[in-house]
């Protein structure tokens, strides 16, 4: 029987997600929400783990309450246990911070076997936390996992995907896993697991009950980096396509266009 953790976030649709040029501030306001891709190949691969050799799968994330309806999603696909760290003092935290905060609220439900994490958030793709994860944990970690071959005896041995090839590596519990979607796709729930993820209590954590924190590394205070502006990048010209369906005329035009910048 496996205890595992899955850590997911919410994060606004990165497509739809506009920026303000005065203030060079994220304009989420009215911005759909959903979970990280990445974070339900992690899931599917812990449930899968969890059908073949029984076990318990506790979700968490750190967000504004508004997190909770991820957390139910991944409840319905084969989560036992969601937990939300939810609360301002929170707020603004870097991925030290954050790490930090995720680790002591989950204390309270470990220790776990293993620790799953989808590779990076689409919305900072920073690939910061799982590494940072698994050092406060005191965890082994296993990167870009393709499959997981086996868990026996208190170790897990599994693929992983490397620039030239592919790696088949052995590693103590316990050890945190980060995902590639290449054979984890996130599955879709049944009509009865959604209805009762809708009805399943979520444990809300926050800067008053969760033991032991220290409320100078959370948030703002904790964070070892602080972004002041965010701003878009400067974009060239776009280029032109010159096919008229005559070399000649092509190269005629080209050559004009080439004189009015100055580069003739």
């Amino acid at each position: 029987m496996l205890n595992i953790l899955v850590c997911v976030k919410q994060i606004p649709d990165v497509d739809l997600v506009k920026m303000d040029p005065e203030t060079g501030n994220l304009i989420r306001t009215g911005v759909p929400t959903l979970t990280n891709p990445l974070d339900l190949n992690a899931l599917e691969a812990a449930v899968q783990l969890k059908e073949r050799y029984g076990g318990a799968i506790t979700l968490i994330t750190m967000g504004p309450p508004m997190a909770e309806s991820t957390l139910r999603e991944c409840l319905a696909v084969g989560g036992d246990e969601a937990v939300l760290i939810t609360g301002r003092p929170f707020g603004g935290a870097d991925t030290l911070s954050t790490s930090y905060t995720i680790v002591k609220a989950a204390e309270r439900f470990g220790p776990f076997d293993l620790i799953f994490c989808g590779k990076e958030s689409l919305d900072g793709a920073t690939g910061q936390m799982a590494s940072q994860l698994a050092e406060r944990f005191d965890a082994a970690q296993i990167s870009c996992c393709l499959s997981i071959e086996e868990v026996k005896d208190g170790r897990i041995r599994a693929t992983r995907a490397l620039e030239s090839g592919r790696e088949l590596v052995e590693a103590k519990l316990p050890c945190l896993v980060t995902v590639e979607k290449d054979n984890y796709y996130g599955r879709l729930p049944n009509l009865e697991a959604y209805l009762a993820a809708k009805k399943a209590p979520i444990v809300t954590c926050t800067e008053n009950n969760i033991e032991g924190l220290d409320l100078q590394k959370i948030g703002v205070p904790g964070s070892g980096t602080i972004v002041p502006k965010i701003y878009p990048p400067e974009l060239p010209e776009p280029g032109q396509m010159i096919r008229t369906g005559s070399v000649k005329t092509d190269v005629g035009r080209l050559l004009e266009l080439l004189a009015e910048k100055g580069t003739l």
